[in-house]
């Protein structure tokens, strides 16, 4: 790569990095997400600091609320019964709000959460910056992804304890300083791919594990690993998220010094 080429990668890395802080610690960014709470753990339907009544019937959630409970749904006052579903969009367009906190209705594995983002949380109040390491070109290289004949699904543990299962549908090949490493990645609905992965400095100098999410592959396979993106998951700036732990084979011998490394609070 020339000088100007790395010039110029060192500045879209500088953006993409302020661009991610700007996006964690916006109003509903992963820092005011304050709860994930299992409906099944509430029978009687009384979520502790969530006004209404959350059930499931049918396989569904269904909410009950009255006029002092202060909900909105669809942006308008709600009081009656109402039959929810998984909130697809970005958090601010969930259907269910309350008092500024927006109520995301989620589904893993057939059971129904409801999850509480509140602008006002303490996470979101203390946090400063993402702490990560300055672009670095040595971090960039060149990978081929190897699609598996079918998609698997491996059992892993996530960040609440729970293990749960993790579609893959291939793995990335690359090379770092000459030793040949490999990936096992999903492939996302607009052909990206994404890795759950840990190396010699989790745990130490970064978080306990990152994601990756190299562009959609070239037809011939052939795709930019570049490690400089290495991102914090979402469990890394609330507790409340169930991130995957890497799978088998994803952690890394090497200590990869590059990308996002941890958060920094006041």
């Amino acid at each position: 790569m020339s000088t100007q080429a790395q010039q110029q990668a060192a500045r879209d890395w500088e953006r993409w990095h302020e661009e991610r802080t700007a996006t964690v610690s916006g109003p509903y960014g992963p820092l005011s997400l304050t709860g994930t709470h299992w409906l099944a753990d509430y029978p009687e339907g009384r979520i502790p600091a969530v006004p209404g009544r959350w059930r499931e019937e049918d396989g569904a959630p269904v909410l009950e609320a009255a006029p002092e409970d202060g909900l909105t749904v669809d942006g308008k006052p709600f009081t009656g019964r109402v039959r929810l579903g998984a909130d697809r969009g970005p958090v601010d367009t969930s259907r269910v709000a309350h008092e500024g906190r927006r109520l995301v209705v989620l589904s893993r594995e057939g059971l129904w959460a409801v999850r509480v983002f509140d602008p006002d949380s303490a996470a979101r109040r203390a946090f400063r910056a993402i702490g990560a390491t300055p672009y670095d070109a040595r971090w960039v290289v060149p990978g081929t992804f190897r699609p598996y004949p079918d998609s698997r699904t491996v059992r892993v543990e996530n960040a609440d304890g729970v293990e749960r299962g993790l579609g893959l549908a291939g793995e990335i090949a690359f090379e770092l300083d000459g030793a040949g490493h490999t990936l096992r990645v999903a492939v996302e609905p607009d052909g990206s791919l994404w890795a759950v992965f840990a190396d010699a400095t989790s745990g130490n100098s970064s978080y306990r594990f990152r994601f990756l999410r190299p562009a959609a592959p070239a037809g011939d396979g052939s795709v930019t690993v570049d490690l400089n993106r290495a991102l914090l998951p979402p469990c890394a700036f609330a507790d409340h998220f169930i991130c995957p732990f890497p799978p088998p084979g994803n952690t890394l011998p090497v200590a990869v010094e590059a990308g996002e490394r941890h958060r920094i609070d006041a």
